[in-house]
């Protein structure tokens, strides 16, 4: 993440990390629905919201996404590994930034060092950043990890006053928050988040027992925000809510979201396929008649789900269309019937809205039996950005990150 080694390096990069690109196939960023999204969860909670831009802000880049959250007076942000934060820091950012994930013990002075909040899990990774800070003369700010059911990174909530304990009495730590993370909270049905609840409050009643100051309680993620107000405490932390995409189908949309992202491409070969002829690899479709197909630049290799390979759909000239056979590394091919009709250079859309028409992110997820976030997040940098709207104007297209 070394600034000079970036610059130094930048003649090797791929042809594609460039400023700007010709590539057909692109990510356009709404930068505008973005702040409509934070605006709307900021007035459903009506608490402080952690943006989470982990995993390239759920593939609608990290850089250019936290710059114009931070434009907008985000209180936080959210990352889930200290290279993130750190890519942050050295372009630019300065608001708080909370690393989600567990630490590794080389790396724990890289958080002092660019001012990143610390997640502890355990009194040993509390000693551990402990040491760090003492090495470094410079106190860490961390949040206490409460393992209220996930089973993931944390002390379990009933066991947890000996951590706490530890933790606010320590000399190089500065406890300013305490979470635990909801494991069901996308379904507005399941017990399981209020049970979460309980358990994360029982432990936090430790701080008032030992006359400890009450950190900043945060424990709903997107579902939470939507599904379960008594979860919101003191701060939220929404991922994919943020980018206006529901967590799960059986989500429910409470606060007014608008889809940041599309993804589009364009047809770059037209033929006709005649009845009996196979496409693609492993001949696993063939046309029942004389019909029109169109291929398109974009395939697994920029993220694209394989899955969606004879169940995919794509919009073309308004109109739906199936995707045929297999999809390749760089390519698919998608059936216009046999009356379509499509020129080279005409707008392909695969998430997003093509005159009254829109394919969600949801129901690509759905199609390819898989769940929102690894659609969006699977979308990989070789996939040049374009941002559009916001205060910036950010109309060149780059690749995210």
């Amino acid at each position: 993440m070394d600034d000079s080694l970036s610059r130094a390096d930048s003649q090797f990069l791929p042809a594609y990390r460039t400023e700007a690109s010709d590539r057909p196939t692109r990510i356009r960023v709404d930068l505008d629905a973005l702040s409509h999204n934070l605006r709307a969860l900021q007035h459903h909670v009506d608490v402080p919201v952690m943006a989470i831009v982990k995993a390239n802000a759920y593939g609608h880049g990290l850089v250019p996404v936290a710059k114009h959250l931070q434009s907008h007076g985000i209180s936080q942000l959210g990352v889930a590994f200290v290279e993130e934060g750190i890519a942050l820091r050295q372009a630019g950012l300065r608001v708080p930034i909370l690393v989600l994930g567990g630490i590794h013990a080389p790396q724990v002075t890289q958080f002092i060092a660019h001012d990143l909040e610390v997640t502890v899990s355990s009194i040993d990774k509390l000693r551990q950043v402990e040491q760090a800070a003492e090495s470094m003369d410079r106190k860490a700010v961390i949040h206490l990890k409460l393992d209220t059911g996930m089973e993931r990174i944390g002390v379990h909530s009933e066991n947890a006053a000996p951590f706490i304990e530890a933790a606010v009495t320590s000399r190089w730590c500065t406890v300013k928050g305490v979470y635990s993370h909801l494991a069901c909270s996308d379904d507005p049905d399941s017990p399981m988040t209020h049970e979460q609840l309980q358990r994360f409050l029982a432990a936090c009643a430790y701080f008032d027992r030992i006359g400890a100051p009450m950190p900043v309680r945060h424990l709903a993620n997107s579902g939470g925000v939507l599904h379960f107000p008594e979860t919101h405490l003191d701060m939220v932390r929404p991922g994919i809510a943020l980018y206006g995409v529901l967590p799960d189908p059986a989500s429910r949309a409470t606060v007014d979201l608008r889809p940041s992202l599309s993804l589009v491409s364009k047809v770059v070969y037209f033929k006709v396929v005649k009845v009996g002829r196979t496409v693609s690899y492993g001949a696993t479709w063939a046309a029942a008649r004389d019909t029109r197909v169109v291929t398109v630049p974009i395939g697994y290799g920029d993220g694209y789900p394989r899955s969606l390979s004879s169940r995919g759909m794509v919009l073309v000239r308004g109109n739906r269309h199936p995707i045929i056979g297999r999809i390749c590394m760089d390519q698919f091919m998608a059936d216009i019937g046999p009356d379509g009709t499509a020129y080279n250079g005409d707008e392909v859309v695969l998430i997003g809205r093509q005159g009254d028409v829109a394919i969600s992110c949801e129901a690509v997820a759905q199609a390819a039996g898989t769940i929102p976030y690894e659609i969006l997040t699977g979308l990989n940098e070789r996939i040049p950005r374009e941002y559009l709207g916001g205060a910036s104007a950010q109309r060149g297209t780059k690749p995210a990150g």
